[in-house]
């Protein structure tokens, strides 16, 4: 079932890379994990998906998924399934134990450009201008959400609120929302029941091609070609902030509590506090494209168009590691344990050592010493002024979490 090469040792400084796992013919597109991090799927430009064993060392190749006649454009795993789109129009549900595919679902006519599930649902979003909702046991279309003018981009859904019966009539009776990105400048909410569109989001003058939402449901944020990220009041439709700073188009992002993290092809990440549309770091060192970002467990990981993939403090925004191998485009990355998994244009999937950031004495070093010396001196003031140490760490209730 296909094979991996490993490669171990570090025949240069800085260089992290695990092992290399070979068997794409051609581009990796896009990646998945499972909920419980064992296994990891890769769509790729050569029309199949491979199922790889994330945890194990080495990783090594379970099953390939082979099928689909075009290019493999996203994924998921959903259960003890994977759920494939594709340039072929259509997708495909697959046994993830047994590797065969056991439904096809075909109505869109144009190219499969993102998916996501909810356990009962599955929802595509296609250059076709529609995005269509589809039962997860028998692959039926349940609807058809018409109303963009041009190809249909990101999607995200919001399931409703038993409790919130006050937000209901907002939503013009609708329990569960469907939000969408188009490439006509604009972003919808969706009444799921009826497939009716509530809101249109009027604002950005280029195409949407991300988005995200507050942890509560009611923000929605839309990042464009037009170089902005906007944020919105799902409720009525208005415009709450506009997020200025990059030079070029916002490609990705991804919010965690009160900040959102953002890559753009003008070579840089940023992270801004939603509440006021302030950028409050900007992630520098890119050469090109800054194509995924993603922060965990106070790392922001980037995935770049200069084929390297780097990994930055999300406090102070400093460089901590960079990963350099690929001989492509890096265009989708999974974090599983301290290990990174980066899929590359180049046809490769690479796994990268991601432990010790702190103790990295190329890039992190100078950042902790700066701490530590930082900490020392704070000590000193304290046990000078005999200030209560109860009052300490005021000032970093202003940090970003």
């Amino acid at each position: 079932m296909g094979c991996c090469s490993s490669r171990s040792g570090k025949a240069k400084k800085n260089d992290y890379l695990l092992q290399t796992l070979s068997g794409h013919e051609a581009g990796v597109n896009c990646m998945a994990l499972s909920e419980d991090g064992s296994v990891l799927a890769t769509g790729s430009e050569d029309k199949t998906v491979r199922l790889w064993s994330a945890k194990t060392t080495p990783c090594e190749c379970i099953g390939i998924l082979r099928g689909h006649e075009e290019y493999i454009n996203c994924l998921l795993i959903e259960d003890t399934y994977c759920l494939t789109g594709s340039a072929d129009k259509t997708v495909r549900k697959w046994d993830v134990s047994t590797c065969e595919c056991v439904l096809i679902l075909r109505g869109h006519t144009s190219v499969i450009y993102r998916m996501i599930c909810t356990g009962d649902f599955i929802f595509t979003s296609s250059y076709d201008r529609t995005a269509r909702c589809w039962d997860f046991d028998n692959g039926e279309c349940i609807r058809v959400f018409r109303g963009h003018k041009r190809g249909v981009y990101p999607l995200i859904f919001i399931p409703g609120d038993d409790d919130g019966a006050d937000d209901i009539d907002n939503y013009d009776g609708s329990k569960d929302l469907l939000l969408t990105g188009s490439a006509d400048f604009t972003a919808r909410s969706w009444n799921f029941e009826t497939g009716q569109c509530l809101k249109v989001f009027k604002g950005h003058t280029g195409a949407v091609t991300c988005m995200s939402t507050d942890a509560t449901g009611r923000t929605l944020f839309t990042g464009s070609t037009d170089y902005s990220i906007r944020s919105w009041n799902l409720l009525n439709g208005e415009q709450l902030k506009l997020f200025t700073g990059h030079q070029g188009s916002v490609i990705c992002m991804q919010v965690i509590n009160k900040i959102l993290y953002s890559g753009s092809s003008d070579h840089t990440g940023r992270a801004w506090v939603t509440e006021f549309g302030d950028c409050t770091r900007i992630y520098k060192g890119h050469k090109h494209t800054v194509s995924v970002i993603k922060m965990r467990d106070g790392l922001v990981f980037t995935g770049c168009g200069d084929s390297i993939a780097r990994i930055y403090l999300q406090k102070s925004g400093t460089l901590a590691r960079e990963f350099k191998d690929h001989d492509g485009a890096i265009n989708s990355v999974q974090v599983i344990d301290s290990r990174l998994f980066t899929g590359s244009y180049d046809g490769a999937v690479k796994v990268w050592d991601t432990s010790g950031i702190n103790d990295d004495t190329t890039f992190g070093k100078d950042e902790d010493d700066k701490k530590k010396k930082n900490k020392s001196n704070t000590e000193k003031i304290e046990e000078i002024s005999k200030i209560d140490q109860n009052q300490n760490g005021i000032d970093n209730k202003i940090m970003i979490d």
